[in-house]
């Protein structure tokens, strides 16, 4: 990573090369030629060129300097607000630093490791630092008795590192490779943030003394002549603060900054960007936003913050869990800074994580291209190419990420799991062991690596791969999947060594499958509730009460809109709507909301937007919601109704228009039960007059078994049962204990559980013409069912 010094100066050369008449200042043409230069592999058209140049001279316009055109400071700028890569276009000219340049710059680095013996700095060294600092826009330098406090303030940190290092509680490790699984790990409000992580022990006699010191400084800069030369004071206090990881401390200057002058961008950033880093992600969502009100306030004195201020505040929201609201901000920062790879990358992954995979995949495609060594990328492309089902490519994708980063966790992990779906289960289980290598307490990549060594036949290791799971962790699925392992070596001992049990199944067409009573469900039903049930398990919102609905219908104020039909709607965009989707799943942690918002943009919010406009029609939205919300079952069937009626169209009427009610069948079964057929509704069993449905005519055609949701009593069995346990029985198939319904098939007596029931596995011993199945909701209605038995028999007997 360069030095501020050879930053600065790479940036110098870079400007000099292209500098042609030495006027101080690069013209369009001159900036075309850099632009061109420093992206040999583009083919940029006329128009995308002065398309650029207009933007750079548009955003930069205060480092204009008339007909000569960008300045040597605004060029720097542009790098600093992450529009380019200064050591990669630096390499791509094959430009040189001047020796004297390299000297400058090594003496700058000794000076500041220098011992804390000798603590004063020089005139001389202090000028090369400022023209570091004031070369950034983020903490500019004004006053010179600021430079007394910063210079007092690097002692201070120096004089703590060393007491803290002696008695071994200053640690500094590399984070870099550590990141949540699926996810690049990306410290996003800085990107100035050293690769090491800084931990100061914040409890002792020595941390005390600091921060007293601390505050005698503060006391000084609050002090000074003026509120300008104050500001200035806290603003780079923070600044060193935050550099050196100290970001409580660093927050409460910036904090005091903000106060000293309300209206200014930088210390609301500053204090976001540290909000952030804490884990404070509302309050840092708040600090951007203020910063971004004051950027649009300020006009174009703060034009060159705004991609980074859209940036951070993506990235804040993400925190958040809101990741569909991420994305548009992270769509205007690529929009005003074209050249923003990172902004780009950060809307890639955003666009993957609410299943939008072939447009996160282009995103992501267009940051790499940008930038080629970009390793959190390369991950990221990886995941969206195999969630297309482009494995080979996403392959190549995953192995390019490891070999820009060899440690890189996310990509190691994420190839593991390709590799397991592709059956590939050896190279997985090398994945995983180069996850452990860096990341050994992963207890996730050590359940993957078991279970990727059982299916490559290597059951021991598999074995000793779950007892180290064990060690990391308690969770339930390790738990299961070591009573799954010794079933299937039960079953193995019993067929004599014949197979591990793994897939010893036979797939029965439906009509072969028969039931025995009434209450017996049939498999192509349960096969749909059980997606549904899925559906709510993933989304949580089986946990949300339905009359949460109707209070949001209430209190919410949506303007009427007109849609392409010219019908009236009280329409709403994604990322507003996902506001709505927080408030009704308040209760879920972030990370869980972001699968939830994923699952219904997939499953529902792709289904209602049909045109891609982006726009959904809420009350039709409430409407779908409603069936699969906690509650008893009329109730979710009278706000169903009341959503429609909340519709502009039917909005001061007690009944809905028939077309409407056929139309949220149509999308009921659309989204829920989409095997059963949907296409042929509207022509069939759908009517375009005007007559208008009471909620009675309503529910009779919502419970149609054939052209409604039926399905919905079959899926309330679920939600009432599926925790149900039937003692020590395990599925016949899957070899897993039996939750929820058992299948008893009456004449061979074997059991099968509700997914290889719906799914027509049965145990290729018992090969018969058809199977009669009785369903038991429990192993108490089993034993009453089987006294009945006897006591038939036994009054049939003479």
């Amino acid at each position: 990573m360069a030095t501020r010094g050879s930053r600065s100066e790479k940036v110098k050369r870079i400007f000099q090369q292209f500098d042609n008449n030495r006027d101080g200042g690069l013209n369009r043409d001159e900036m075309a030629a850099l632009v061109v230069a420093v992206n040999p592999r583009v083919k940029f058209s006329d128009e995308q060129l002065n398309a650029i140049l207009d933007e750079v001279f548009r955003t930069y316009g205060e480092f204009i300097d008339g007909e000569k055109g960008l300045t040597y400071d605004g060029l720097l700028r542009t790098y600093d607000d992450g529009a380019g890569d200064v050591d990669r276009d630096f390499d791509a000219l094959g430009l040189e630093l001047y020796p004297d340049e390299n000297k400058g710059a090594s003496i700058v680095s000794e000076a500041s490791s220098s011992s804390i013996a000798d603590e004063r700095v020089t005139e001389s060294q202090r000028k090369q630092r400022t023209t570091a600092w004031a070369g950034s826009p983020h903490h500019e330098i004004v006053f010179d008795d600021t430079w007394k406090l910063v210079d007092e303030l690097e002692i201070l940190l120096k004089r703590l590192q060393a007491k803290q290092a002696k008695t071994g509680k200053f640690k500094s490790d590399n984070f870099d490779a550590y990141s949540d699984a699926g996810w690049s790990r990306e410290l996003g409000p800085s990107a100035e943030l050293s690769e090491k992580k800084v931990y100061w022990e914040e409890t002792g006699p020595d941390y005390g003394i600091f921060v007293k010191e601390l505050g005698a400084l503060r006391s000084r800069a609050d002090g000074a002549r003026s509120r300008e030369e104050a500001f200035d004071g806290q603003m780079a206090i923070g600044r060193v603060l935050y550099e050196h990881q100290l970001f409580k401390e660093a927050l409460i200057s910036f904090k005091r900054s903000c106060e000293l002058q309300p209206m200014d961008v930088r210390p609301h950033f500053r204090a976001g960007n540290c909000l952030y880093v804490l884990g404070k992600y509302k309050e840092a969502k708040e600090e951007f936003l203020l910063a971004l009100e004051a950027a649009e306030a300020g006009g174009n004195q703060w034009g060159y913050l705004l991609p980074q201020i859209y940036v951070n505040l993506g990235i804040a929201l993400e925190g958040e869990g809101m990741v569909l609201s991420a994305c548009e901000y992270y769509r205007e920062a690529a929009i005003l800074c074209p050249t923003h790879f990172r902004a780009l990358k950060l809307l890639g992954s955003a666009l993957f994580g609410v299943g939008e995979y072939r447009a996160a995949a282009k995103a992501l495609e267009e940051a790499i291209f940008m930038k080629p060594d970009y390793a959190d990328a390369h991950c990221d492309l990886g995941s969206a190419l195999h969630a297309l089902g482009e494995d080979e490519r996403a392959i190549e994708v995953f192995q390019k990420a490891i070999d820009l980063k060899p440690g890189h966790v996310d990509a190691l992990y994420n190839l593991g799991g390709l590799y397991m779906d592709l059956g590939r289960f050896q190279r997985a289980s090398e994945m995983y062991t180069r996850v452990l290598a860096v990341w050994p307490n992963h207890w996730r990549a050590q359940l993957n690596k078991a279970v990727s060594l059982l299916g490559a036949g290597e059951t021991e290791e598999a074995k000793k791969a779950l007892k180290e799971a064990l060690k990391m962790t308690n969770r339930v699925e390790l738990h299961d999947a070591i009573y799954h392992l010794k079933q299937l070596q039960k079953k193995k001992v019993k067929s004599n060594g014949g197979g591990n049990g793994e897939g010893a199944f036979v797939i029965v067409e439906p009509s072969k499958f028969k039931t025995v009573g009434e209450k017996t469900t049939l498999r192509q039903d349960l096969g749909s509730a059980i997606q549904i049930r899925a559906f709510q398990r993933i989304t949580r919102l089986s946990r949300c009460n339905v009359d949460l609905l109707k209070k949001e219908m209430n209190e919410i104020d949506v303007p009427v809109t007109y849609s392409g039909s010219g019908g009236p709607q009280k329409s709403i965009r994604k990322p507003n709507l996902e506001g709505i989707l927080r408030r009704l799943l308040s209760f879920l942690k972030p990370e869980t909301f972001q699968g939830a918002v994923k699952a219904i943009n997939e499953r529902i919010l792709s289904v209602l937007d049909e045109t891609g406009s982006g726009r959904v029609d809420l009350g039709m939205f409430y409407a779908v919601l409603a069936p699969i919300c906690n509650g008893p079952p009329n109730k979710r069937k009278r706000i169903a109704f009341d959503a429609l009626l909340w519709r502009p169209v039917n909005e001061g009427s007690s009944q809905i228009r028939k077309v409407d009610a056929v139309q949220y069948i149509k999308w009921l079964r659309a989204i829920y039960v989409p095997s059963h057929g949907i296409s042929e509704i509207l022509e069939v069993h759908g009517e375009t007059d005007s007559s208008m449905v009471s909620f009675s005519e309503f529910l009779t055609m919502f419970d149609d078994p054939d052209w409604g949701f039926g399905i919905m009593s079959t899926l309330l069995k679920l939600e009432n049962g599926d925790r149900n346990r039937h003692g020590r029985r395990v599925c016949a198939v899957c070899r897993y204990p039996v939750i929820g319904s058992r299948f008893r098939e009456v004449k061979s007596h074997f059991s099968l559980c509700n997914q290889c029931y719906s799914e027509g596995k049965v145990p290729p011993s018992f090969k018969q013409d058809e199977y009669k199945f009785k369903e038991y909701g429990s192993e108490a209605e089993a034993m009453k069912d089987k006294c009945m038995y006897f006591t038939l028999q036994s009054h049939k007997s003479p």
